[in-house]
């Protein structure tokens, strides 16, 4: 049999691990290229040779999808791979038109030739999109399972935009790992919560070498969190799977890929926010989870809102500064730095778009829905002197700063601003502490 030639269409994270996974050093195919989306400036690179296996000596391309049509004529391609989440059923079945007609089969690869065992216990905490939540109730997990006096290790989803070499494995344990490893915005957001936890947390490139560096870490391990990203299902075989759901998109659990296999395949699902949804759409996500999974435990949690300095939000023309990914590929309209706004009586919300410079400005464009919040969009220097840039040119009284971290750390805010913290709170019963305290009984 001759070779299948591949293409595998990502966004650098679950397409660089499907090709680890099954293809790596699969004499059956011949990966010709990946595709690059939804990120900005990661096209254009190669996945090294040195990542990329015996069988690929000059590594292998990485191109824009746009130019999907063009790959897959020139490379004689047989299949396409769809390797990246966070999409809608429209957009998938979309792609998968572009590579029907032009004359290649598409693709989507599950759990079972995915997926990872551990020598230890695993516990995955996924969401059905991106900003539900997940990383509030990863390390509400994780602080149950360490005042049981385990050792947890947490290993996140990629986020490799840089050196890919120097990013095969990642260990965070300081905040000057942050530094060591050239961090993006993105990538501190998920990272900086865990290490001010005392938490370590690995990531990177090849999952395999990672799970085995994270089950023999230098401070121990009794437990692997996976802590999921967009809304992907585990790289890892979970024994106890968590995904989180959000009433503020009510259908969305069941409408985007691969946010519905997270949540079919759940042991539990945490209905999130519902101290800020209406009660209507909090019953749609109740009702779907029970058509899809009615034997998931559901946990109805709270997201919990605290600022800094009231005074700087109230009565105040707010500019209110929100995760970037949560804001545009996850099409959120409401986030943390919305509800502190109206709770603590800010008088107006400033729309940004008018004083966007550079790559900001081009996100606005390339996604028009985001409304007057402004993503702290962080993939690279010129993206956070942008952000930086359109922050000061905004006339505003003051700066809401919704992110995970501290934004006026990694960039200069000439304005007042107060940050926004947001933590998981569970209401009532079943709960995270019955959950995790079965689950401990049989590791």
């Amino acid at each position: 049999m001759s070779k299948k030639n591949v293409v595998i269409i990502g966004a650098a994270g679950r397409d660089f691990h499907n090709f680890n996974t099954v293809y790596r050093d699969n004499e059956n195919y011949n990966v010709v290229a990946f595709t690059a989306a939804q990120i900005p400036d990661i096209a254009g690179r190669k996945y090294p040779a040195e990542l990329a296996g015996s069988l690929y000596p000059n590594g292998i391309p990485i191109y824009d999808e746009a130019d999907l049509e063009k790959i897959i004529k020139e490379n004689n391609v047989d299949e396409c791979v769809f390797a990246y989440s966070d999409v809608n059923y429209n957009y998938v079945m979309g792609m998968s038109a572009r590579v029907n007609a032009a004359g290649a089969d598409f693709k989507l690869m599950g759990p079972k030739d995915t997926m990872i065992k551990s020598t230890k216990p695993v516990i995955s905490v996924s969401a059905v999109r991106t900003g539900c939540g997940k990383s509030q109730t990863s390390r509400k997990v994780m602080e149950i399972l360490n005042e049981k006096g385990l050792k947890v290790v947490a290993i996140r989803h990629p986020m490799p935009y840089g050196d890919l070499n120097a990013q095969k494995v990642m260990r965070f344990a300081s905040l000057d790992d942050l530094k060591k490893n050239n961090c993006t915005i993105e990538e501190m957001e998920e990272y900086e919560p865990h290490v001010m936890c005392g938490n370590v947390i690995y990531s990177g490139v090849d999952y395999e070498a990672i799970v085995r560096a994270a089950e023999n870490d230098p401070n121990g391990c009794d437990v692997i969190l996976w802590d999921g990203g967009n809304n992907d299902f585990p790289f890892y075989q979970p024994d106890l799977a968590i995904t989180v759901a959000d009433p503020h998109r009510p259908g969305h659990e069941i409408s985007y890929y691969p946010g519905e296999v997270a949540l079919r395949t759940a042991d539990v699902v945490v209905i999130n926010k519902i101290d800020s949804a209406d009660f209507d759409k909090i019953q749609t996500v109740r009702e779907n989870i029970n058509k899809v999974n009615p034997n998931a435990v559901v946990i109805d949690a709270a997201s919990t809102i605290n600022v800094d300095d009231a005074s700087v939000i109230k009565g105040k023309r707010v500019l209110v500064v929100e995760d970037g990914p949560t804001l545009t590929h996850g099409e959120m309209k409401i986030g943390a730095g919305v509800v502190a706004a109206k709770r603590y009586g800010a008088a107006e919300l400033v729309d940004p778009r008018p004083f966007a410079v550079g790559k900001l400005a081009e996100t606005f464009k390339i996604y028009p829905n985001i409304g007057v919040l402004l993503p702290a969009m962080g993939y690279g220097e010129q993206q956070v002197r942008d952000l930086e840039e359109t922050i000061r040119k905004t006339d505003c009284d003051s700066v809401i700063i919704a992110t995970p971290i501290d934004l006026s750390r990694i960039c200069k805010i000439d304005k007042p601003s107060t940050r926004v913290y947001y933590d998981l709170a569970e209401i009532g019963s079943p709960n995270l502490q019955e959950v995790l305290d079965e689950f401990v009984k049989k590791i």
